[in-house]
C-alpha cells in the first residue's frame, strides 16, 4: 500500500466523524466572542460606572456577565464533548485495522522485535483530541481578533502584544527541536523496560526455579534507571520551556499595564482601557500558552500518527479475493526456498513434497532442521521466497487469511490457550460457538471425555495458558481447536510432545479417522509414535529433504544413516 493509500484509509476513518470538528468550530466562535465579556466588563466599570456612581448599572452589567460567562462554560463543556467523541469514533473506525495489522506485522516481523505497543498508538490519539491543547488549537484563530482590540485601544500597545507573541512563538520552535529527541529517547527507555518486565511476568517460573531473581532484578532496574533518567531530563527540557513561557506572560501583562498607564497619564488612555488591554493580552496568549505546556502531548501525538500511518503502509488492508470452494486434501510443496522474517539466511532450501487425500506425511528431522518453518510455510503465516505451495491446486495466495484458516488445521508447537472457556477456545474464539460442532471437534481429538470430566465441562473458564491444566490437556484442547470445522489439511507440529501413552494412542486414532475421511495430515516431530499412523516419511535436515519415501523404507536408513534423530525437537 502506497503511502497516499494509506493517507486516504486514514482520511475516510477522520471523514465519519467530522461533523464534530465542525460543531468543535461553531462553538468555538461563540466561546472567544464570550471572551471579550471580561474586557468590556472592565471598560464599562471604570469608564461608565465609577464615572456615573450608579449601583443599577454596576448591579444589571454584572448580572448580564455572569450570564454570559455561564453560557461560555456551556459552549466549551458542549465542545469539549464533541472532541471526546471525534477521538472515540476514530479509533473505532481504526481499531480492528490497526490490530488485524499489528497481528500481521508481527508474524511478519522478526519474533524477537515482534510487539503490540502500536496498539496503544490509537489511545494516544484518542486522548489528545479532547485535550486542552486540542482545544487551544481551536483558539488560536481567533488571537487575532484579542491583538485587534489592543491596536484599537493604542497603536504600541498591539505592537507590544505581538512582540510578545512572536516571543513565545519562537519559544515553542525551540521547545520542538529541543526536546523532540529526548522525548523520543525517554518513550524507547520506556518501552524497552515495559517489554523486558513484560517477559519477566510470563517467566516467573523459570526465573524463580532457577534462582535468577537478583540478577533479574538488577538488570530490569538499569534499564529501570535508565528510562527514568530519560524521562526526567526529557521532562526538565519541556518545563524549562513552560516555566518561561508563564512568567513571560505574566511580565508581558505587567508591561502592558504599565505600557497603559504610562499613556493614560499622558491622556491618550482611559483607565477601562488599561485593564482591559491587559486581559485582552492575556487572552490572546492563553492559547499558545496552553500549546506550549501541552507540547510533550502533542508530540506523542504526532508519533502515534506517524506510526500509524507506517504501520497501515508497510500492512496493507487485505485484498477481498474470489471464493474458491472446498478444495481437496490435495498439498503440492514444489522447491521452497524460504528465509524467516528477521533472518538473513534460508531456513528451507528447495523443499518438494506432495500429500494426497488420506494420506498422512511425517516429517522428522533433528532440532533446528526447519520443521516448524516448513509448517509455517504449509499454512501460509511465512510467505516462500522461492517456489510455491498450493492447496486443492491453488497457491495459498489465492486464499484469503480467513478461508485457508478453516481449510487447513493447524497445532503450532507452542500451544496457547485464550482467557475465555473451552469451548470458546476450540471454536476459535467465537463469541457464541455452535455446540454441536464443538462437541464434534473435541470428540475427532478423542478429548470429549477429558472435557466433560473437567467441573465445567464446556464452559470451563480459562485464564489464558490455564495453569491449572496439564500440559498434555492443553494440547488435546488445542488439537480439537485443529480439528474445528471440519478442515481438509491437518498440519500437526509436535502434536504429542506433551502427551502421555494415553494420548498419543488418542492421537494416532484421531489420525487414522481422518485418513478415512479422505482428509490429508502432515505431522512434524521426533517421536517415533506420533508416526505409526503415517503412509510416508520424509527426513528434514539443515532445511534439505533428505530422504522422502514410504514409512517402513525410511525408517530402516534413517536408523542405519541418521543416528540422534529422536533429538528433541525445537
Amino acid at each position: 500500500m502506497t503511502l497516499s493509500n494509506t493517507s486516504r484509509e486514514l482520511a475516510e476513518a477522520r471523514q465519519e466523524s467530522l461533523h464534530f470538528i465542525g460543531g468543535v468550530f461553531g462553538f468555538s466562535i461563540f466561546v472567544n466572542l464570550l471572551m471579550l465579556t471580561g474586557p468590556l466588563f472592565m471598560l464599562q466599570i471604570y469608564d461608565r460606572v465609577l464615572g456615573s456612581g450608579s449601583q443599577e448599572t454596576l448591579i444589571a452589567l454584572f448580572a448580564l456577565v455572569g450570564g454570559l460567562y455561564g453560557l461560555m462554560a456551556l459552549l466549551d463543556f458542549a465542545r469539549g464533548r464533541l472532541m471526546a467523541r471525534f477521538g472515540a469514533r476514530f479509533q473505532e473506525a481504526l481499531d480492528g485495522r490497526v490490530f488485524a495489522a499489528v497481528i500481521a506485522r508481527n508474524m511478519r516481523a522478526d519474533p524477537n522485535k515482534a510487539s503490540s505497543n502500536e496498539l496503544r498508538n490509537l489511545e494516544t490519539l484518542h486522548s489528545l483530541f479532547p485535550s486542552p491543547v486540542m482545544l487551544a488549537l481551536c483558539d488560536i484563530p481567533w488571537s487575532p481578533i484579542f491583538f485587534l482590540g489592543l491596536f484599537l485601544f493604542h497603536p504600541l500597545l498591539g505592537w507590544l502584544g505581538l512582540a510578545g507573541a512572536g516571543i513565545l512563538l519562537v519559544v515553542a520552535i525551540l521547545n520542538q527541536f529541543t526536546t523532540y529527541k529526548k522525548t523520543n529517547e525517554a518513550s524507547s527507555s520506556s518501552t524497552a523496560a515495559e517489554s523486558f518486565s513484560t517477559q519477566v511476568n510470563a517467566s516467573s517460573e523459570l526465573i524463580l526455579s532457577q534462582g535468577m531473581l537478583p540478577d533479574v532484578l538488577k538488570r530490569w532496574a538499569l534499564l529501570r534507571r535508565k528510562s527514568i533518567d530519560q524521562n526526567m531530563l526529557s521532562g526538565d527540557y519541556g518545563n524549562a520551556f513552560t516555566a518561561f513561557s508563564k512568567a513571560f506572560r505574566l511580565f508581558l501583562q505587567s508591561a502592558m499595564l504599565a505600557a497603559g498607564a504610562y499613556f493614560a497619564l499622558k491622556g491618550e488612555l482611559t483607565g477601562g482601557a488599561i485593564i482591559a488591554g491587559s486581559i485582552l493580552l492575556g487572552r490572546a496568549l492563553q492559547p499558545v500558552e496552553q500549546m506550549l505546556s501541552g507540547w510533550p502531548q502533542i508530540q506523542r501525538g504526532f508519533a502515534a500518527w506517524r506510526d500509524v500511518t507506517k504501520l497501515l503502509s508497510d500492512i496493507p488492508k487485505p485484498i477481498e479475493k474470489h471464493g474458491l470452494s472446498q478444495p481437496r486434501a490435495h498439498l503440492e510443496v514444489s522447491a521452497i526456498t524460504l528465509i524467516p522474517p528477521g533472518a538473513e539466511a534460508a531456513t528451507l532450501q528447495k523443499v518438494s513434497l506432495e500429500v494426497t487425500p488420506g494420506e498422512a506425511l511425517g516429517i522428522i528431522g533433528s532440532s533446528g532442521s526447519g520443521k516448524s518453518t516448513l509448517a509455517r510455510a504449509i499454512t501460509g503465516l511465512w510467505p516462500t521466497t522461492l517456489g510455491e505451495v498450493r492447496f486443492g491446486g491453488a497457491t495459498l495466495d489465492q486464499y484469503d487469511n480467513v478461508t485457508l484458516g478453516k481449510l487447513i488445521g493447524y497445532l503450532p508447537q507452542t500451544v496457547t490457550l485464550f482467557p475465555s472457556t473451552i469451548a470458546e477456545n476450540i471454536a476459535r474464539m467465537a463469541q457464541r460457538p455452535d455446540p454441536k460442532l464443538v462437541e464434534a471437534a473435541a470428540r475427532k481429538a478423542h478429548a470429549h471425555e477429558l472435557i466433560v470430566s473437567l467441573p465445567q465441562g464446556y464452559n470451563t473458564m480459562l485464564d489464558g495458558d490455564e495453569g491449572s491444566l496439564s500440559g498434555g490437556q492443553r494440547q488435546r484442547i488445542a488439537l480439537a481447536r485443529a480439528f474445528f470445522g471440519d478442515p481438509s489439511l491437518l498440519i500437526l507440529d509436535e502434536p504429542n510432545s506433551a502427551l502421555d501413552a494415553e494420548g498419543s494412542e488418542a492421537l494416532n486414532k484421531a489420525i487414522a479417522e481422518l485418513k478415512k475421511q479422505e482428509k490429508a495430515v502432515i505431522i512434524m516431530t521426533h517421536r517415533p509414535l506420533a508416526i505409526s499412523q503415517c503412509d510416508n516419511l520424509a527426513v528434514i535436515k539443515q532445511g534439505s529433504i533428505r530422504m522422502y519415501g514410504p514409512r517402513d523404507e525410511v525408517l530402516k536408513k534413517v536408523l542405519k544413516n541418521v543416528p540422534g534423530v529422536s533429538q528433541t525437537s525445537n
